[in-house]
């Protein structure tokens, strides 16, 4: 197994995971502390530390007068820093900064620092004579005492910045403090908190039993990897450059097989600037490859790469973070480093809503962010991957219903045909029902297990899975051509309701695989092939594989779901019709698509007029 470590000085109240941790800011302890990554301070990257500012931001959830600050300083310490604030809606927008985004409260600039004025520590800032009604406070700091609280011999307790506690609110006429913020160890009791990053320092007995991931021993021993190369993912964000050589260094000893690294951890997520990300991707970059050059880089796994009309054109979106971050690396010279890019894929946030309309517009929610990453200059010649994909990122019925099984069909579909490379789907393990929202039930996964970690059923998601897998594309490891496919059916949105994916398999046949996404209509369909003005046909013995509802049922109680009905696809032979065949000689050339099904049809091809 391998663990995860709690991090003593941890900025962040939400982690975007379990979020069971709480920021060391406001956590009410003045002998705790957060500290910035010191591998962000000029000692590590080369550059002026102006060129990476770090920040603290109070999320207030909704506007609430201030006007002065309270700073405890830990060490080291912020010799110059500036108090904003912001009235915007999009939590996003604290990584990238656009202008406008923050305004300076009529007092913004503090410089002098604890060592020249005693007071300056924990004492009332005033910021502003009257009250600013602001939904975010930020403080930015640009020059580091460069001191650490005791003698030490590692640089890294010497560089960034320390908080030990913050406040922020409101000095009435008395000049009385009156505090706007909650100080606790738990999200709901403290303030929210976001850091511009976090020192990666802790001990042995930082680490979490209850955060566990099988060791990538057991991952190659498991024969998962089926002898290929695995991609292979190290930390970033809250780890250190040593530490990932080292895991590439142990795993080639081991003799294991891959040949890329994904750097990442969501950046996004995490709410980390371009700039602060592109210059720890530099330095992790160097540390591997002067252990392995050979080994290709990439990342950054982004959270997600959807587009917000809106963020788009404020230059607010990832679409911008991907172009700030990929610049960075240009002008360091050091644009061969990126050899990948990667991203997440789950297109629904609102689990609660119909999943119809979700299936219908899910191909061109990818297609649109694909063009936005393209245009924000994502090179198109590098291979793009998909590392995780599912309905969701949060726990649904769909994503072990059938809807879920037409979804990630869908996602493998059009992302491979848009020109992706690898897509690797989330949920092998067998994993449990969560309840994360009050509407609905799931989770990203193709088996339920019981107390002992055994399979109890097989969801929709794995029949789909390997229907991809086995049937429309030839298992193994030879080259398939995808080509553009279509219909004609669509909703009053233009949406495709059947979404067609060919591809020439290597042992000369013909697949087409076709997704029905409307939940309550059977449409007859005549596949054909075009190439410019001539179009041909299936021909002779054709294969169709068909998976739908009558295939599987979801019943159990709602918040704990399991299948009540769970069987093979349906796999028929068939004599396919040529076009020059009357309809009296027996055959068919029509297929007869199911609501909600997936159907592949597979044979050899007429020859063209």
């Amino acid at each position: 197994m391998s663990y995860g470590y709690s991090l003593p000085r941890r900025g962040n109240t939400i982690d975007q995971a379990t979020n069971a941790g709480y920021s060391r800011i406001d956590d009410g302890d003045s002998e705790t502390f957060w500290k910035s990554n010191p591998y962000l301070d000029r000692r590590f990257t080369g550059e002026d530390n102006a060129l990476h500012p770090q920040w603290i931001v109070i999320d207030f959830e909704r506007p609430v007068p201030i006007n002065a600050i309270r700073i405890l300083w830990g060490h080291p310490f912020a010799e110059v820093f500036r108090i904003q604030y912001g009235n915007f809606e999009d939590v996003s927008d604290i990584a990238l900064n656009a202008p406008g985004t923050w305004k300076d409260f009529p007092s913004s600039v503090f410089a002098g620092g604890v060592s020249r004025a005693p007071k300056f520590n924990g004492d009332t800032l005033r910021v502003s004579g009257s009250p600013i009604k602001a939904r975010w406070v930020r403080i930015v700091m640009t020059k580091s005492s460069g001191a650490s609280a005791e003698v030490t011999n590692d640089v890294r307790d010497r560089v960034g910045f320390a908080v030990r506690e913050l406040s922020a609110g409101i000095v009435d006429a008395k000049g009385n403090f009156q505090d706007e913020m909650h100080h606790g160890t738990t999200l709901k009791k403290q303030t929210v908190i976001y850091v511009s990053s976090t020192d990666p320092w802790h001990r042995d007995s930082d680490l979490h039993q209850d955060v566990e991931q099988v060791g990538l021993d057991r991952i190659y021993a498991t024969g998962l990897t089926n002898n290929l190369p695995m991609l292979l993912p190290t930390g970033l964000l809250y780890d250190t450059p040593e530490n990932a050589a080292n895991e590439i260094r142990y795993l080639r000893a081991r003799g294991y097989k891959f040949d890329a690294a994904e750097l990442g951890e969501e950046p996004d997520g995490q709410y980390v600037t371009p700039e602060d990300f592109g210059a720890l991707y530099l330095q992790f970059a160097r540390a591997i490859h002067e252990v392995d050059g050979s080994v290709k880089l990439g990342g950054p796994s982004l959270q997600e790469i959807s587009i917000d009309e809106d963020a788009s054109k404020a230059n607010r979106g990832n679409g911008e973070w991907m172009r700030r971050f990929l610049d960075y690396l240009k002008q360091h010279g050091r644009s061969a480093d990126f050899s990948f890019f990667s991203f997440e894929w789950y297109p629904f946030d609102d689990v609660c809503e119909a999943t119809a309309p979700q299936l219908a517009q899910a191909p061109k929610l990818l297609d649109d962010a694909w063009k936005e990453m393209q245009h924000r200059g994502v090179p198109h010649n590098l291979p793009w991957i998909i590392s995780e994909y599912g309905y969701s990122a949060f726990a649904a019925r769909a994503e072990i219903d059938i809807e879920g099984a037409l979804l990630n069909a869908d996602i493998v579909g059009k992302f491979l045909t848009l020109g992706g490379d690898q897509a690797f789907l989330f949920g092998y393990t067998p994993s449990e029902i969560l309840r994360e929202v009050p509407c609905t039930a799931g989770n990203n996964m193709l088996f339920l297990m019981d107390e002992d970690g055994k399979i109890t059923h097989r969801f929709a998601t794995y029949f789909g899975a390997r229907l991809l897998t086995q049937e429309w594309l030839k298992p193994g490891d030879e080259v398939h051509e995808i080509y553009p496919a279509g219909s004609d059916v669509r909703d009053v949105d233009g949406n495709e309701l059947i979404t067609a994916y060919a591809v020439h398999r290597p042992d000369g046949l013909w697949s087409v695989l076709l997704i029905n996404k409307d939940p309550k209509r059977t449409y007859e369909t005549h596949p054909y092939f075009r190439v410019g003005t001539k179009t041909g046909s299936f021909i002779g013995s054709v294969d169709v594989v068909q998976y739908s509802t009558s295939d599987y049922v979801l019943g159990g109680p709602r918040n704990s779901p399991y299948p009540i009905k769970a069987e093979e696809p349906s796999h028929n032979t068939v004599r396919w019709k040529s076009p020059a065949e009357s309809p009296t000689e027996g055959g068919t050339d029509l297929l007869s698509l199911p609501p909600y099904s997936l159907t592949v049809v597979r044979g050899r091809r007429s020859p063209l007029p």
